[in-house]
């Protein structure tokens, strides 16, 4: 069998090491150290963002947002329904009540008109959301020309949900920088890594000492060990950061090379009848993952069990939405479709990810394609 494609392996550039050889060299291994201030001072430059700060996760980033932002048991949260599950379990940490918002055909994130529907029902119930969680999915962004105006009509904070969107931009500017608070991710599949990580974009000083505080168990300042809230072990390692200051040297060539993946598999899926899934005119993309839309009949969940046994590739279907997810059956949620029908349901009835990692070929990617075609003929 030939040798396993991956569906988005991490790619190093070769600076990686140096920056962790250095963390050795002066015995910064742990807790933090130089790399983690310079990862977060790069980052904050890369990105634009006033302050960062650099933690073990994603989702420990959403979650200390949230709490910034004074989520508590009871509140209400609304989050897009499209998305993975890290995107809206902090929420559930502090047992706030979701409400998960569909879909737009023109971007497959966050929907401002299912968005304007969930702020009415709020309205009328006295629910309105203690903070929305704007997902930029798939390396696109979110129409922020829209969401942003229908949130500040309600006077409600954004987190921006960037995991996966580094270094995409809407009209210009960097994703992670539209919300009150953003988001970006460093997980090992990520557009860059630190083996495991995250970070939150901060506005203010304040923003980042009260997040940093609750992210090194909330320690008091005082010779013992002092507590008068409740803490986390939310910090990213020196380790880590070096990984990290590696891997950003390198994103845009990492952007360029997914943008040139996303373009072949843009032709070559005609063979299938597939198209890709879209981006708006004014975003550009960070192509982290490049997704197709599978005709009618065609079963994504048969495609990857096909690719994994006879071709040793993995795929993975689109996400399924969190409003059909068990743990969150109770939920309320609200559509695009005029209908009450969930757009992102159809996203995820059709849509497949296909390899799109930065050492993957042109030969590769005609490998893949050829295979998928014994499924859909």
């Amino acid at each position: 069998m030939n040798d396993r494609i991956f569906l988005s392996p991490h790619y190093l550039g070769g600076e990686e090491k140096k920056f962790v050889n250095e963390a050795f060299e002066t015995n910064w291994i742990a807790p933090l150290g130089p790399n983690v201030a310079a990862f977060e001072e790069e980052m904050a430059v890369y990105s634009g963002a006033p302050y960062t700060l650099a933690l073990s996760s994603g989702s420990s980033a959403i979650h200390l947002a949230l709490k910034y932002l004074g989520v508590k048991a009871g509140d209400v949260v609304f989050c897009s329904s499209f998305t993975f599950s890290g995107s809206c379990n902090p929420a559930a940490y502090e047992n706030a009540e979701l409400v998960f918002i569909d879909s737009e055909p023109e971007t497959w994130n966050m929907s401002p008109k299912a968005l304007k529907k969930a702020f009415e029902w709020a309205e009328k119930e006295n629910k309105i959301p203690k903070a929305v969680i704007v997902v930029d999915l798939y390396g696109s962004s979110a129409n922020w020309d829209e969401i942003l105006p229908i949130c500040k009509q309600y006077n409600v904070p954004v987190v921006e949900d960037s995991a996966e969107a580094l270094g995409a931009e809407w009209n210009g500017k960097k994703c992670g920088l539209f919300g009150d608070l953003g988001i970006y991710s460093f997980n090992g599949n990520k557009i860059i890594t630190t083996s495991g990580g995250g970070m939150v974009l901060c506005n203010s000083q304040a923003e980042r000492e009260k997040m940093l505080f609750w992210a090194t168990q909330s320690r008091e300042k005082a010779l013992h060990y002092e507590h008068k809230e409740v803490g986390y072990n939310y910090r990213l390692s020196n380790l880590c950061a070096g990984v990290g200051r590696g891997q950003l040297r390198i994103i845009d060539k990492k952007i360029q090379k997914r943008k040139e993946i996303y373009e072949n598999y843009r032709e070559l899926v005609k063979q299938i009848n597939a198209t890709m899934a879209p981006y708006s005119e004014k975003c550009s993309p960070n192509f982290w993952m490049s997704v197709i839309v599978l005709e009618d009949g065609v079963d994504p969940e048969k495609i990857v069990v096909h690719m994994n046994e006879n071709h040793n590739v993995e795929t993975r279907p689109a996400w399924k939405p969190m409003h059909l997810q068990p743990v969150f059956q109770s939920c309320m949620y609200f559509s695009h479709n005029d209908d009450g029908s969930m757009l992102c349901e159809e996203m995820y009835k059709h849509g497949l990810c296909l390899p799109s990692g930065e050492a993957l070929t042109y030969e590769d990617q005609v490998r893949i394609v050829n295979a998928i075609k014994e499924i859909v003929g």
